[in-house]
């Protein structure tokens, strides 16, 4: 049907094309190591649009900086919302915190969204701020005092949150930094426009306001469900009680919230193993799933540590078979083969840090994971090259750059920075 429209802009009607169709799938971490694709279709997406319009104020004469990489959902915000009302779109390449400040400022770039991290590596890098730009954060909680500082160096800033299966963003949250948090975390606000929110106990009931529930989301913005995942969708995409609108549905997001007693949402965490790393939803059960397959592991657990600064990273511990003798590798070079192993499986961000080797993975007393008995990684556990002094000024500058950076005592010259659990928004 396409190749016989004209070479004008082809009428949708006349393709059979409606808003019930879908805009995009999109892939996201998957506890038993199958990704799953979320369907999310037009109607959606437009919705999301819509309400973003309407509490960012965005006009034709803005400039949003798009950072962010087309394989993460919140690129369709950064791509599509300048476009929806004529504003303009600077498409950044590259990330690093000194190419960001250029762009911001030679760009006279007017919005941006990012993630808590890459805030924070802008601020790490010396960044002062810019009174005429309105800050989008989002991804993954934002700590109070991040948003304190970024607050009074840009026009405004907004917290935002949402799954991907409820189409990118599903509440908002406009700080007021004059007022120091009482919380952690910056609250995640109320819901856009067309989203209901339901804070539900263990048998679907509300919870009593200011009692801690798992977060439901209703509205425009739900997914169609998983692709070719029936059982999963029928799992997580439930019919909602609540609406009295007939077909409507909600997706239980295993998050964990709360009403403040302001209204707004407050969110505390996920009631499963899922975690959030520099935006990224991350099931560490895929990535152990994955290091099963290797010949010389026998057990695996992944969790992720915060580091000095506050930023999450994966730590992998291991059982190695002993059944082979090339399982008695030192740790240094266990870790380079997982590291390998899974470079080849998985995306960058779910490769872990550093990987540990244990006799045996410690247990609760229920048989469970005990993940306060897991040891911090130490300099072994990341994957490093024969050790060599580094040589020079040059060299021997960026080695004691690298290990401030990374947290490890020591850095040879024939160190890879990403290997020993670096990343790019650090690197910036």
């Amino acid at each position: 049907a396409w190749a016989d429209q004209s070479a004008d802009d082809p009428d949708p009607h006349a393709l059979g094309l409606t808003a019930r169709h879908l805009a995009y799938v999109i892939y996201t971490s998957g506890s038993t190591g199958t990704p799953k694709g979320v369907m999310v279709e037009h109607a959606s997406v437009l919705n999301v649009l819509r309400a973003l319009l309407d509490v960012s104020g965005l006009t034709e004469r803005d400039s949003l900086l798009a950072i962010t990489t087309i394989s993460f959902d919140i690129a369709g915000l950064e791509l599509c919302l300048p476009l929806a009302v004529g504003a303009k779109v600077v498409v950044a390449h590259g990330t690093s915190a000194i190419g960001l400040q250029r762009y911001l400022s030679h760009q006279k770039i007017t919005v941006m969204q990012a993630t808590p991290a890459a805030w924070r590596m802008l601020f790490d890098a010396g960044w002062e701020g810019a009174p005429d730009l309105s800050a989008l954060c989002g991804g993954e909680a934002l700590p109070s005092e991040l948003a304190s500082n970024l607050g009074r160096r840009v026009k405004s800033l907004r917290n935002l949150y949402g799954p991907t299966e409820t189409t990118i963003w599903a509440t908002t949250f406009l700080t007021d930094t004059r007022i120091e948090a009482p919380h952690r975390y910056v609250p995640i606000g109320r819901p856009i426009a067309n989203t209901r929110i339901y804070l539900l106990d263990g048998h679907g009931a509300p919870v009593p306001f200011g009692a801690v529930g798992e977060l439901y989301i209703g509205g425009a913005g739900v997914a169609r469900g998983y692709l070719n995942r029936p059982d999963l969708t029928a799992e997580r995409f439930l019919v909602d009680p609540f609406s009295g609108k007939a077909g409507a549905r909600m997706y239980r997001s295993g998050d964990l919230a709360r009403y403040l007693p302001d209204g707004n949402l407050e969110f505390l965490g996920r009631n499963d193993d899922q975690v959030k790393i520099r935006g990224f939803r991350i099931e560490p059960g895929e990535i152990a799933a994955r290091l099963l397959e290797h010949e010389l592991v026998g057990d695996a657990a992944v969790v992720a540590h915060a580091d000095a600064a506050g930023d999450k990273r994966l730590v992998a511990y291991v059982v190695a078979k002993t059944t082979d003798g090339s399982a008695k590798a030192d740790g240094a070079g266990l870790a380079a083969s997982l590291r390998a192993h899974l470079g080849g499986l998985l995306p960058d961000y779910m490769v872990p840090s550093a990987f540990v080797r244990l006799e045996a993975l410690p247990l609760t007393v229920n048989g469970k994971l005990d993940r306060k008995a897991l040891p911090v990684p130490d300099d072994d556990a990341y994957a490093r090259r024969a050790y060599e002094a580094p040589q020079g000024e040059i060299e021997t500058l960026l080695a004691g750059i690298w290990a401030e950076l990374l947290g490890v005592e020591r850095v040879g010259r024939h160190d890879n920075f990403f290997e020993l659990g670096g990343h790019s928004l650090l690197a910036g």
